[in-house]
């Protein structure tokens, strides 16, 4: 249920906000298929809160009415075989009035299991993710390990292997795959 994802991805943003080690941070979010139409609409929703959205194989089409609402800048990666989902996030660009992008993976499937496939999905959402939630006061402090954490959490996310992060970095990354990975 979408909608019920998004609820409670705003919800954990509202937390991110209420805590002392994230409050100051901006928050940036990673959907993956029926997720990413959640994070969407949640950075639709909390549009003073969300500073960027990656979207890896996903149906941001899915998230509607919010598409036009969005003012997070949007990377939308999709693989280059995935040919129904290219043309479901093409028409989703087309409805969005912030900045977005559409990449395709090479050679890439809808589950990016193809070898380097996902490496390249973590290296393309941290350029994102740094371009546009960099400079930011206390992100600028950390630099290069800033984009060193979240290409490991990236990779991390795509393995569903959380078990190497710290839980200051679990709580200011957020994930959504289908399923919200709260902190």
């Amino acid at each position: 249920n979408i909608l019920l994802l998004a609820q409670r991805l705003v919800r954990v943003v509202d937390w991110l906000q209420l805590d002392n080690l994230t409050n100051a941070l901006p928050a940036g979010l990673f959907g993956a298929s029926t997720g990413a139409a959640a994070a969407l609409i949640a950075a639709a929703l909390r549009p003073e809160r969300v500073k960027s959205v990656v979207s890896r194989g996903g149906r941001p089409d899915l998230a509607g009415d919010a598409l036009p609402r969005v003012k997070s800048p949007t990377l939308l990666l999709v693989g280059s075989r995935d040919t129904e989902v290219i043309e479901l996030n093409r028409l989703a660009a087309a409805r969005m009035r912030c900045e977005h992008q559409l990449t395709l993976v090479p050679g890439a499937t809808h589950l990016f299991e193809e070898s380097g496939a996902l490496e390249q999905v973590s290296q393309l959402a941290t350029e994102w993710f740094t371009r546009h939630m960099l400079p930011h006061p206390r992100l600028e402090k950390i630099g290069p390990r800033a984009v060193s954490v979240s290409n490991k959490l990236l990779s991390s996310v795509a393995s569903a292997d959380f078990a190497g992060l710290g839980s200051t970095y679990r709580r200011a990354f957020v994930a959504v795959d289908s399923q919200i990975l709260c902190p």
